[in-house]
C-alpha cells in the first residue's frame, strides 16, 4: 500500500492561522500529479508549533480531502508516550491508513526505551504503525536490531529511515525482513535507497515537484534506474536547494512562486534570506518548474 513518490505535506498559513481552503488545493494537485500518498503533520508540516486541535484537524481534513483515493500516513509523534497515544488513536478515529511516528526527541530514551514507547503505541489502537528514524533531529538512533524487534509486532510495518546510511536498508532488510516496507526520509539519496530495497520515500521535495518525483519513483520501482537517474539529475539541485535553510520555509516558498500557498510560517522559523531564494529560483528552472 505504501510505496512511491509521498509529500511530507506543508502547513498553509494565513495570517498566522490554518489555511484550510489551501490544505484542500494542495490535496486535489498532489492527487492529481501522481503522489501516491500523503503525510500531513510531520515536522514538514510544522509539527513543532501546532496545538494539539490544529494537528487533528490538519490531519481529519487530508483524511477527508484525500476520500480514498491514496493513503494517508498521520503525523503522530510525540516524547511523550501518552501524547503519542492520542495522536495515534485519532489517526485511526478519523480513517488515516497509518501512523507516522518519530522516535522521541530531547529526552533521549534507550533502546529499551524506544521498544516500550512503540509497542505501547502499537497495543493502543489497531492502526499501522510506520517509524521514523532521524537521528540527525532526534539524537537518537534506533538500530537495526531493535527494529528488528519491533517488526516481529504485527501493526510495526515500515520505517521511514532519515539516516542517510544507505547501508541501512540493507541491515534493515536482514533484522526486520524483506517485507518490511522501507521509506526513505532523504530526497537526494532516494534513488540508492530504493536501490538497496526500498520502495519509496516521503517527501519534502515532491510538495514542489510531485509529477517528476511521482515519475523518478516509478521507474526505480520499474528497476529502470537509467530513466531515474535522469530524474535525479533534474531534480537534485532543488533538493539541496530546499535546504539550504529549514526544507519546509524552502518548500513554502518554492510553492508561493507556483502560486499554490503561502510563503508564511511560524515562528521561531522565517522565511527565506534573499540569497537562498534566488538558490531555489535556479533550482525550479533546472528542473522545467518554471
Amino acid at each position: 500500500m505504501f510505496k512511491g513518490s509521498m509529500p511530507a505535506l506543508v502547513t498553509p498559513f494565513s495570517n498566522g492561522e490554518l489555511d484550510l481552503k489551501t490544505l484542500k488545493h494542495l490535496v486535489e494537485w498532489q492527487i492529481q500529479e501522481g503522489s501516491t500518498g500523503l503525510v500531513p503533520v510531520g515536522t514538514t508540516g510544522e509539527s513543532p508549533t501546532l496545538g494539539h486541535d490544529e494537528h487533528e484537524i490538519v490531519v481529519e481534513e487530508v483524511v477527508k480531502a484525500a476520500a480514498g483515493r491514496v493513503p494517508v500516513i498521520a503525523g503522530a509523534g510525540s516524547n511523550n508516550t501518552v501524547e503519542a497515544i492520542r495522536f495515534v488513536r485519532f489517526a485511526q478515529k478519523v480513517g488515516a491508513d497509518a501512523a507516522l511516528v518519530v522516535t522521541p526527541y530531547y529526552n533521549k530514551p534507550t533502546q529499551k526505551g524506544l521498544i516500550m514507547h512503540y509497542r505501547a503505541l502499537h497495543d493502543c489502537a489497531d492502526i499501522p504503525i510506520i517509524i521514523y528514524n532521524i537521528p540527525g533531529r532526534s539524537v537518537i538512533d534506533m538500530t537495526p536490531e531493535t527494529m528488528g524487534e519491533l517488526a516481529k509486532l504485527p501493526r510495526i510495518i515500515g520505517v521511514k529511515d532519515a539516516t542517510g546510511d544507505l547501508a541501512r536498508v540493507s541491515q534493515q532488510r536482514a533484522t526486520c525482513g524483506p517485507d518490511f516496507c522501507q521509506l526513505s526520509g532523504e530526497d537526494a539519496t532516494a534513488l540508492g535507497f530504493n536501490a538497496h530495497g526500498g520502495v519509496g520515500c516521503i517527501s519534502v521535495t515532491a510538495n514542489v515537484a510531485p509529477k517528476l518525483c511521482a515519475e523518478f519513483q516509478q521507474a526505480t520501482l520499474d528497476g529502470d534506474y537509467a530513466k531515474a537517474l535522469a530524474y535525479q539529475d533534474r531534480l537534485m539541485p532543488l533538493h539541496e536547494a530546499l535546504f539550504i535553510e529549514p526544507g519546509l520555509a524552502g518548500a513554502k516558498y518554492a510553492l508561493s512562486k507556483l502560486g499554490l500557498c503561502s510563503e508564511e510560517v511560524r515562528s521561531p522559523l522565517t522565511t527565506l534570506e534573499t540569497s537562498t531564494k534566488a538558490a531555489i529560483d535556479a533550482a525550479m528552472a533546472h528542473a522545467g518548474l518554471v
